[in-house]
């Protein structure tokens, strides 16, 4: 994927990844590395997982981590909840949100006790996009509480579709959302099952842009992985961006969605996280779903 600037033209470039906590594995290295890489991806939209509010990243003492990576010219959103050591969730975005919605997911005890959890929802207005809404979603991640994640996933289509509702624009939705695709969580917000008599109908960009691909964005054969405290669990496609549709399909075409903070263009650089991050363009198309187009050629 090139690292021209999607905001040039009429596209969206959006990224999420989760950088694991800067407490861990030489967390200073690997903060300057997705900071350099996200400078060169140049994105529009980031949704950061693990940044620590007020944590030490050099010797310099206490910083807010998403400023860091993010830079000056980002305008960030962090979650509802914040656990006690700082950590957090934070949504970044180029354009100033006209406003931010937030809730905690405390569905169920076991919830609770996921302290950083929730989702952000920010109101931007595009040019040569229009209105657009970007929820950033970020369940439980434990892997039996598959139940919480169900709840999440619902509390957050609810809360765009009122908003949605109210206003109509763009939806996207993107996250380290801590399920599979064949989980009940995913399932949902991709329009295969309903949950708690809602349904609604996200698209993967990724499956968008590499049908019948697994992508896993979680592996234990990245050493992170391998290392850290989940080190027997499969390859696992665990982040996600997703568009939303109406009845006839996305309002946004996936121009291009490719895995990235990899730690920059080297194949043997060091991992800079234990998550790999996707990196989607989006764009307008050429006509809205649900307009027959004039492209139809007659048989014979």
């Amino acid at each position: 994927m090139t690292s021209s600037p999607a905001s040039a033209a009429t596209r969206l470039r959006v990224v999420t990844v989760n950088v694991l906590s800067s407490r861990f594995a030489d967390g200073p290295r690997r903060l300057a590395a997705i900071r350099d890489e996200l400078r060169r991806l140049e994105p529009d939209i980031v949704a950061l997982q693990e940044v620590h509010i007020e944590g030490e990243v050099d010797e310099a003492g206490d910083l807010d981590e998403a400023g860091y990576l993010l830079g000056p010219d980002f305008h960030c959103a962090p979650h509802p909840a914040v656990a006690a050591d700082g950590t957090a969730a934070v949504l970044g975005s180029r354009r100033p949100p006209s406003r931010v919605h937030a809730r905690e997911f405390d569905t169920t005890r076991r919830a609770r006790a996921f302290t950083w959890g929730g989702v952000v929802v920010a109101e931007l207005e595009v040019p040569g996009l229009g209105p657009l809404l970007v929820a950033h979603h970020k369940p439980c991640w434990q892997l039996g509480l598959e139940r919480e994640r169900e709840l999440a996933a619902v509390t957050t289509a609810q809360l765009v579709e009122r908003l949605v509702r109210d206003r109509p624009a763009h939806a996207v939705l993107l996250g380290d959302l801590d399920a599979t695709p064949d989980a009940a969580s995913i399932r949902f917000l991709t329009g295969r099952q309903s949950l708690e008599g809602v349904s609604v109908s996200y698209h993967d960009a990724w499956e968008s842009a590499h049908p019948g691909e697994p992508g896993p964005t979680f592996d234990p054969a990245n050493p992170l992985v391998a290392a850290g405290d989940m080190p027997l669990v499969r390859p696992r496609r665990i982040d996600y961006v997703l568009v939303r549709g109406t009845a006839h399909g996305p309002t946004l075409r996936v121009a291009a969605c490719e895995r990235g903070v990899t730690g920059g263009p080297a194949p043997d650089g060091p991992p800079v996280s234990d998550h790999l991050g996707v990196v989607a363009d989006l764009a307008v198309p050429d006509r809205p779903p649900g307009e027959f187009g004039d492209g139809f050629v007659p048989l014979g």
